[in-house]
């Protein structure tokens, strides 16, 4: 495991404080004014990534234009066909961020080619500014999210039963095409890959394909069941197709597990079910078993 110098350090320390404040109440300034504590939380984390080399003026351009175009596509203020557009752009822009394509960031390497198990294909981990903001502007401005402790019981009274099938199922698909094989383990960085596949992975993912792209394509036709089924599968086939460069099983799984993440988003109407029932997934597949996958012979 790479260490990340102190100014990186605070810039994602910052970045996943935001995450986190997401699901807190506005502070109140005065009688008409309440400012929502994640802006103050990713404007110090914006501030801390430009001096700490993460982000440059380019990215950050790019992030005042996404967190843009995200407002809109979550605003009932805006024309539907103003929102569409704006939802487009929010797609595509959103994508090239989460997959690096934009310029502008250096995102740190966390875990460089380790392999967990003898048998296992090296693995990787960046921390990821630009994956990350995506996850946080989708959340604050698009995808639906619980606003009260209520929402919060429910949501996992009715998810952790699909996070439990969908855990169990593609396991032991996983197993049964050797793509996997159980392998306990807990190394030292156990933490700090569970804490940064938490808040920079599952939520930007989660964000993305359930509650942006799932939950717009179902209000299209709510009232419609086929409709729901068919904006679940398309989101868990796009899931499945950006995990092609895993290969074809890696994508087949991706592709399973995206059902699960969405059966559990629509289940609830929360993207924080989707995004627990990914996480416990990823949680699991890497202490219990093979991460990411058995090295081929």
């Amino acid at each position: 495991m790479t260490p990340l110098p102190a100014l990186q350090l605070f810039t994602f320390g910052l970045l996943g404080l935001a995450i986190l404040a997401l699901w807190l109440p506005p502070v109140r300034l005065s009688a008409t004014v309440a400012v929502p504590p994640w802006i103050a939380l990713f404007g110090a984390a914006v501030v801390w990534a430009l001096f700490s080399g993460v982000l440059t003026l380019t990215g950050l351009a790019a992030l005042a234009v996404f967190g843009a175009l995200a407002q809109a596509t979550g605003s009932a203020q805006w024309t539907p066909a103003l929102r569409i557009v704006a939802g487009i752009g929010t797609a595509l822009l959103g994508l090239a961020l989460a997959v690096h394509k934009v310029p502008g960031f250096a995102n740190p390497q966390l875990i460089a080619g380790v392999r967990f198990t003898p048998d296992a294909l090296p693995f990787t981990q960046y921390a990821n500014f630009d994956k990350g903001a995506v996850g946080l502007l989708l959340l604050a401005f698009v995808c639906p999210r619980a606003a009260s402790g209520a929402e919060w019981r429910t949501l996992l009274r009715r998810s952790w039963p699909i996070a439990a099938v969908t855990v169990s199922s593609v396991m032991l698909v996983a197993i049964l095409t050797q793509v996997v094989r159980p392998a306990l383990k807990w190394p030292d960085y156990t933490l700090v890959f569970l804490v940064t596949n938490l808040l920079l992975t599952c939520v930007a993912e989660e964000a993305f394909f359930r509650g942006f792209l799932q939950h717009l394509l179902a209000q299209r036709k709510p009232d419609s069941r086929s409709w729901q089924v068919a904006a679940l599968l398309l989101s868990a086939v796009l899931f499945g197709v950006a995990h092609l460069g895993g290969g074809a099983a890696y994508a087949m799984l991706a592709t399973l597990c995206g059902v699960g993440y969405g059966a559990a988003f629509a289940a609830t109407g929360r993207t924080e079910a989707a995004i627990l029932t990914h996480f416990a997934f990823n949680a699991i597949h890497f202490v219990g078993f093979t991460y990411p996958a058995i090295a081929s012979s």
